[in-house]
């Protein structure tokens, strides 16, 4: 029981990882620090994306339209924190 708990663990915090290395790449490539012209940049940003799409589609669709701003990463963040959280607190103390 307790490997599950240290791969989900592990899993929830790695994706936090992808999740802020997207929002990061994205930025870069919005103020022309980086380019997808470069085949690296462009394969990172593809694993990013392919990685964070799924559920920030499923957060826009229940966000406002805020414009230019997007929210849907930083909900994605406090919801994986949320779930660490409730792991750390509910889980740990059984095993």
């Amino acid at each position: 029981m307790i490997i599950i708990y240290i791969v989900a663990w592990t899993i929830l915090k790695y994706y936090s990882y992808v999740v802020v290395a997207n929002v990061i790449i994205s930025w870069l490539i919005a103020f022309n620090v980086l380019n997808t012209g470069n085949r690296f940049v462009y394969m990172v940003l593809d694993f990013t994306y392919r990685m964070t799409e799924p559920f920030l589609n499923r957060i826009r669709r229940f966000l406002p339209n805020l414009g230019a701003l997007d929210i849907s990463p930083i909900i994605l963040l406090m919801l994986i924190w949320i779930i660490q959280m409730c792991m750390e607190y509910y889980i740990k103390p059984v095993l």
